[in-house]
């Protein structure tokens, strides 16, 4: 039986996260500096413990203002403390419940920018090397985020997006254009499929990209969040695909 990694970002105020938990199989937590606070960490993580969904950072600039979407510069050095802040602030709780960490997935802009940046990439690998070596990256399917990671010895997960439109060389749409967010729910379970079953995902020309799908991300804040993860949910075991963490 083929599986994949179905997974959700959570934390982020959005009052859906516990509909959403069952229904995947990894959770990647904000860490408070884009969304969320101590309380929601402890809640997300105690109902992920009880569903046997697996624990993830997810770290992002310091920027609750702009939902951690507006893109920094740091130095390497500031960059790197930054991310091993969020993990150890995430790790912490998590141990207080007697659990650990399983992945890390950066947010938003140090997402984006990690994916097309080769020193913001390296970065985050050895900030989570040195944090703890045995953790897994998520990042953009075949980008700078993961060869990086890869380079540095890190185990990686190659994500892909159900809710969002690609361009024809593999990035995401930026969502400052209208054409962004999959917000039809067919066709996000439409494109989840493909990107699973054919290792391609159709750009918004219409052209056939290749891609490595590891773990499948469903935005926690779209408005379609839960319908969504439901409607994907029940396309892959209808379709014999296992959700099930890497």
């Amino acid at each position: 039986m083929k599986q994949i990694d179905l997974n959700c970002d959570l934390g982020e105020g959005i009052n859906t996260d516990e509909q959403i938990i069952p229904l995947i199989s990894s959770a990647n937590i904000a860490c408070g500096f884009h969304a969320g606070d101590v309380d929601t960490m402890n809640r997300i993580i105690a109902k992920c413990l009880q569903h046997g969904v697996a624990i993830g950072a997810h770290p992002s600039w310091p920027d609750k203002e702009n939902f951690g979407r507006k893109e920094m510069q740091r130095s390497a050095e500031e960059l790197y403390e930054l991310v091993i802040e969020q993990l150890n602030i995430l790790s912490t709780l998590a141990k207080e419940q007697g659990s650990k960490l399983h992945h890390v997935k950066p947010h938003g802009a140090l997402y984006n920018q990690s994916a097309k940046d080769k020193t913001i990439a390296a970065t985050i690998a050895n900030a989570v090397k040195d944090f703890d070596s045995t953790l897994i990256l998520f990042g953009l399917s075949g980008s700078y985020s993961i060869t990086e990671a890869e380079k540095n010895g890190l185990k990686i997960a190659n994500e892909v997006f159900a809710d969002r439109t690609y361009q024809d060389d593999g990035s995401l749409t930026a969502r400052s254009q209208p054409n962004a967010l999959i917000e039809d729910e067919q066709k996000a379970v439409a494109q989840a499929l493909q990107m699973i079953t054919q290792q391609t995902v159709t750009s918004i020309t219409g052209k056939q990209i290749p891609l490595i799908a590891d773990t499948i991300c469903i935005h926690g804040d779209g408005a379609n969040a839960v319908a969504f993860a439901k409607a994907i949910s029940v396309a892959l075991k209808q379709n014999h695909i296992d959700i099930k963490t890497n």
